[in-house]
């Protein structure tokens, strides 16, 4: 390899980057001229991966957080030889209908890991990647078969390592130990209105090295050998993650705006681009000039690429044949397929007024499917003996040295990085970006749990995970008023409303055990979105399906609990949504007594009953039954379209209280007496109308 073929390479990198840039009028330059000679030492170096087929399992992976430089990675795809990234996408970079959007989209482009841009969710999607990896080795790898073992490589700017959640997962990967986890900081001291000596003065190295991982600087961000040590000696540290902290110059070779923030987010214009072409040598036309000698030499990435795949795979079928079980389940695994028959075992809660917290039947369900379904893993925010999302018998995911001591976590120590369970800590938001990690990955499907209200702490999270399309589980506990006596701070209001706003989010509410049953079930067979399980703190009744419609009927969304109960058009119809169906039952035994026929609606999900036909919806909730009630103890926000203009809801439009939970509900109005008073006023204003 010449210096000459190295830096024409790297030097085409950055032209690429800068003429998209120009071409489509936004973006950000910078990026990809500073930081342009580490990636191409990566990809041409180190970085195993097929672009003919992107999805092999034991690839290496390569997030880049800083998801703004999204021209960088575009033109490392283009030039390798990823099929999808053509040079005419390249040239449609932001354009409607391209594979080459403003910031990196997984489901969209072919080879982009990880949808990022939101800065500091690329960090914690990659711990995700890790743990995946980690944990993929303990449970399958065995001696002389060493099936998974690569590694996750991440490109990190300064506004990265500025955010919360990056300092979340670098603190919990330090804590895990993950040794095949690196970071690539780009540090350039400049964000996108200002150097960074006015905000970010800190020791970054100082701080990941606090964290337990290994830290290096490289002083010249041009220098490729001195790069190429350091992910060497990087890659020799198996014992915890590693930083490498590359001093570079934002918009490398732009004579007036490099180092500057003018080479951050904006185009450098045409004068600016002439005189940075001039600087490198470069030709000014024509524009997305592509050498030959640059694209065959990054075009040998196909050859190593498929070589590479094909001894993995040699090594798989001895595998497969000494460990034929273990390679079918594998294979389902990264298929995505549940296996046969996993939802056999699945609990049925028989009636009882008394019954359960929906949170404690969700308990009993995780485990029946853990039994049955071994990528199922997850864990929650430093709360698993109040959300009961631990499972059982199936261990701590922890560092060896951590596990070699024998400590011990909620469930049981001494599993390493098989276990299954794993101890995020008070850090919702890298839990959030890491269980969507596990996704990006392949072979999982993970879960996150805390209380409803912490939702606003890894809301970037879960959004990112309806955006691509991810199949992550969110469980929120904890889930209204009623959570009592810890008053307003952790009882959520507006947060259910919020859940319901995000698009390709599944929410549910499930209103006793059977719907919370039946609410996993939807959240494992959901392939492509995330969805959203929503359980109480307290105990509601069970319903006697025998006498209410089969909770499997939760599947719609929602739907009529007493159909039959009564001749002819109810008067009124109540709606309500987990702990209030117990309610508006009730309420129908006073309306019953009192000569008014009342139609009850479980609703557990708005996003299932808006994708089902308008036949079926029709069939809940006739349009000529006006008088409508419903019942939530949450926000009303967006109630009125089930409601329609001369229904009425029941709901909570102010902050919560401090109070034992039965007397909150109370005091805000939630009783069967004041339900039934509201629904029998709709009755009168409908008979008056």
């Amino acid at each position: 390899m010449s210096p000459a073929l190295d830096q024409l390479c790297i030097d085409t990198l950055r032209m690429l980057g800068v003429d998209m840039v120009e071409k489509a009028r936004s973006g950000h330059p910078g990026l990809p001229l500073g930081a342009a000679p580490m990636a191409y030492v990566l990809w041409s170096r180190f970085l195993r991966h097929n672009p003919t087929n992107p999805a092999w399992w034991d690839r290496d992976r390569f997030v880049l957080s800083a998801g703004h430089g999204s021209a960088l990675l575009y033109a490392l795809l283009y030039l390798t030889g990823y099929p999808e990234l053509t040079l005419d996408q390249i040239k449609r970079f932001r354009q409607w209908g391209s594979v080459t959007p403003g910031h990196p989209e997984s489901h969209l482009t072919r080879g982009v890991e990880a949808s990022t841009g939101p800065l500091g969710q690329g960090m914690g999607n990659a711990l995700g990647m890790a743990i995946a990896e980690a944990h993929l080795a303990a449970r399958y790898n065995r001696p002389g078969h060493e099936i998974f073992h690569h590694t996750t490589y991440v490109l990190a700017s300064d506004g990265d390592m500025m955010e919360g959640v990056a300092s979340e997962a670098g603190s919990l990967a330090g804590h895990l130990r993950l040794g095949r986890l690196i970071v690539l900081h780009d540090d350039n001291g400049v964000t996108l209105s200002a150097t960074t000596s006015i905000t970010f003065t800190e020791d970054v190295t100082a701080r990941y090295a606090a964290y337990g991982w290994h830290v290096q600087r490289v002083r010249d961000g041009n220098d490729t050998e001195a790069i190429a040590r350091a992910i060497t000696a990087a890659r020799d540290v198996t014992d915890r993650p590693s930083l490498i902290a590359v001093r570079t110059v934002l918009g490398c070779g732009a004579p007036d705006k490099q180092g500057t923030f003018q080479a951050h987010g904006s185009p450098l214009g045409p004068e600016e681009v002439a005189r940075t072409k001039e600087h490198f040598g470069w030709p000014l036309e024509p524009t997305f000039f592509v050498p030959d000698a640059a694209l065959s030499h990054y075009r040998r990435a196909v050859e190593r690429g498929a070589q590479a795949e094909e001894e993995w795979r040699a090594r798989f079928r001895a595998y497969e044949s000494a460990f034929p079980d273990l390679a079918v389940e594998l294979v389902r695994r990264f298929d995505a397929r549940l296996p046969e028959g996993w939802d056999e075992g699945l609990p049925s809660f028989p009636a009882s007024p008394e019954g359960m917290a929906t949170r404690k039947a969700s308990e009993g369900v995780l485990q029946s499917i853990a039994d049955a379904v071994p990528e199922l893993v997850g864990g929650s925010g430093d709360l698993d003996s109040s959300t009961y999302t631990w499972i059982k018998g199936r261990g701590d995911f922890e560092s060896k040295e951590r596990s070699s001591r024998g400590v011990q976590g909620t469930v049981g120590g001494g599993w390493g990085h098989a276990g299954r369970n794993i101890h995020f800590g008070v850090r919702e938001h890298a839990m959030g970006t890491s269980v969507n990690g596990l996704v990006y990955h392949g072979g999982f499907i993970p879960f996150g749990a805390t209380f409803l209200v912490f939702h606003d702490y890894m809301r970037p999270a879960v959004r990112l995970s309806a955006i691509a399309g991810l199949r992550s589980i969110w469980v929120y506990t904890h889930d209204s008023i009623g959570v009592g006596e810890d008053g307003p701070t952790h009882e959520p209001v507006e947060q259910l409303a919020a859940l319901r706003a995000m698009p390709n989010l599944v929410d549910i509410r499930p209103c006793d055990a059977n719907e919370t049953r039946w609410a996993w079930q939807v959240a494992l067979e959901a392939h492509d979105r995330p969805t959203a399980i929503v359980l109480t703190r307290q105990s509601v009744p069970t319903l006697d399906r025998s006498v209410f419609a089969p909770a499997s009927m939760l599947r719609h969304g929602a739907y009529v609990l007493d159909r039959g109960a009564s001749a002819g058009d109810p008067e009124v119809i109540l709606i309500a949504s987990g702990s209030e169906v117990a309610l508006i039952v009730e309420a129908a035994e006073l309306l019953k007594n009192a000569g008014i026929r009342a139609r009850l609606v479980s609703m557990p999900s708005w996003r299932l009953f808006e994708e089902q036909s308008a036949e079926y919806r029709e069939g809940v909730l006739p349009a000529r039954i006006r008088a409508r009630l419903a019942v939530e103890a949450a926000s009303p926000l967006g109630w009125e379209r089930w409601v329609g203009l001369e229904g009425a809801i029941m709901s909570v439009n102010r902050f919560g209280a401090s109070a034992p939970g039965p007397e909150v509900l109370e005091e805000y109005g939630f009783t069967a007496q004041r339900v039934a008073d509201a629904a029998a006023a709709l009755r009168s204003r409908a008979r008056a109308g």
